[in-house]
């Protein structure tokens, strides 16, 4: 299970942001992945070629299981003016498959790449019975106009959402969200209308992250997973019992001056009790 919210806006009032991001990562506290951080063989610098990745900035966690190194559920990257962000969220209770191609490059190939994302998600679906179920948000932002455009294969199909409005998603389409996405969003549209002081908006989207408050019952999220339902119900998701929780916050702005903003606070081992790193990571776009 993970969960995004997101607000873009190319245009911003003076002091704004053009994008807003408070993102949980939901996995087997097993799994191996690496920090955020800016990929050693990739600076952070504009311009490139298409398809190689060491031309571009790029700032995620990596996957690091065997046999999926590299991927990534969530990247932001810059070249020529143009910002791209990318999240990949599952769709709880489909039908997986194992000779399914893996999901993990389908942020960081659209982030590193040259296409728009409408093209990109376009491409995309005409692919989409090649990869298990997944949800793909994407968010481009070149001089004052921005785009997001989320596009799955439960159902088929894309679709792009309003400029400055805010948006959540989960693990189900978004035409049946989950009671969590709706409560969340609404919290989410509460913070960010107060967000003079920067320091004190991160503090609240954090707190928002890490909020065990369930919302409970859901009759979406009890149909995808009856067994476990009560106990994904809530944004920041601990079950020990399974070996599985919420192992990564993410926070990510850019402000009207193309400053962005990285917050991430990640586990770092298989335990949730252990301290977890904070990183912040600073750049102009």
């Amino acid at each position: 299970m993970c969960i995004l919210f997101s607000i873009a806006n190319g245009d911003p009032q003076p002091g704004g942001y053009k994008l807003i991001i408070a993102s949980n990562r939901d996995e087997f506290y097993s799994r191996p992945a690496s920090a955020a951080k800016e990929w050693s063989d990739n600076p952070f610098v504009y311009g490139g070629s298409v398809g190689q990745l060491e031309k571009f900035g790029h700032f995620q966690g990596q996957d690091l299981e065997e046999g999926r190194e590299g991927g990534t559920w969530l990247a932001i990257s810059a070249k020529g003016g143009v910002t791209k962000f990318g999240a990949l969220l599952n769709i709880t209770g489909e039908i997986a498959h194992k000779d399914a191609r893996g999901r993990g490059p389908l942020v960081s190939d659209y982030v590193s790449g040259n296409i728009a994302n409408d093209d990109y998600c376009q491409n995309l679906v005409n692919l989409s019975e090649q990869y298990n179920s997944f949800n793909l948000i994407t968010i481009e932002i070149n001089g004052t106009e921005a785009r997001t455009i989320h596009c799955s294969n439960v159902p088929v199909g894309l679709q792009e959402w309003p400029c400055d409005t805010v948006h959540g998603f989960g693990n189900s389409p978004p035409e049946t969200p989950m009671a969590k996405v709706v409560g969340g969003k609404s919290k989410f549209q509460e913070i960010i209308a107060q967000h003079d002081d920067k320091d004190v908006l991160v503090e609240n989207l954090m707190a928002m992250l890490s909020s065990r408050d369930k919302y409970w019952p859901d009759d979406e999220l009890r149909r995808r997973a009856p067994r476990w339902g009560e106990s994904l119900s809530s944004i920041c998701v601990k079950m020990p019992e399974a070996g599985y929780g919420t192992r990564t916050h993410t926070v990510v702005l850019v402000d009207d001056k193309n400053r962005m903003d990285f917050y991430e606070k990640t586990m770092v081992t298989s335990e949730p009790a252990d301290p977890w790193k904070n990183t912040h990571i600073v750049r102009h776009l």
